[in-house]
């Protein structure tokens, strides 16, 4: 995860639920009292993140709080793998914030998950449905994606269209022009005499000039 500004370690316990409480208790007033009450109570607890766990996660504050010196005490880290859909994810923010009338929500930091959909100031149904399918990738291919994401340059990029254009690992450009040849069996009927006389870099260069990418050992179709 890139460094920001604002930076909260998830294990420092400063997103503790019952610290959340009292703040809530504390700062409750009638003005906003009766809208609290028309929220639906959300189990902070279980969506607790727990950062051994590996699963992404924002620490979700309000722009009120951290303008007032609060962003510790008044935040909590939240799961996103804890919620079945993108309503219930808003539904504990508002709940957790429900000392608010009109909370503006402010995500001060992240974990695991690409930092080009992180932004501070919005968590979109989008943003959340692409987590919650990047969360489902085994580890090799989270960082395959990540490596996709560099070469296209579009957060917004598909999965499918990543496993389309995704042709593996490989050393370097000219490992993989190599088993290309291979796969294609290039050389059925050669003779080893010439074959071996074969440039693989050259055919290398061929290849990613216009055909596939190479971003961190990752290959890629360019199309």
């Amino acid at each position: 995860m890139d460094n920001k500004q604002f930076s909260i370690n998830p294990a420092s316990g400063a997103d503790s639920t019952s610290v959340q409480e009292r703040v809530v208790k504390g700062s409750l007033s009638s003005s906003n009292l009766n809208e609290c009450e028309e929220l639906e109570e959300v189990d902070l607890d279980f969506h607790k993140y727990d950062y051994r766990s590996g699963n992404p996660a924002v620490f979700c504050c309000t722009y009120h709080k951290y303008n007032e010196g609060r962003s510790l005490t008044g935040g909590m880290w939240l799961d996103l793998l804890s919620f079945s859909c993108y309503d219930d994810f808003m539904a504990a923010c508002r709940w957790l914030h429900r000392d608010e009338s009109d909370p503006e929500f402010m995500y001060l930091d992240y974990e695991n998950f690409c930092a080009a959909w992180y932004c501070e100031s919005c968590m979109d149904e989008d943003t959340f449905d692409r987590i919650q399918e990047y969360a489902a990738l085994d580890e090799d291919e989270q960082e395959a994606f990540e490596a996709f994401l560099d070469i296209t340059c579009d957060k917004n990029v598909s999965f499918d269209d990543f496993r389309e254009r995704y042709c593996g690992k490989w050393d370097s450009e000219r490992e993989f022009a190599e088993h290309l040849c291979d796969e294609l069996d290039m050389f059925h009927n050669v003779p080893e005499s010439v074959s071996r006389f074969f440039d693989y870099a050259a055919f290398a260069r061929e290849l990613f000039l216009s055909d596939y990418d190479f971003s961190d050992g990752y290959v890629f179709r360019t199309c």
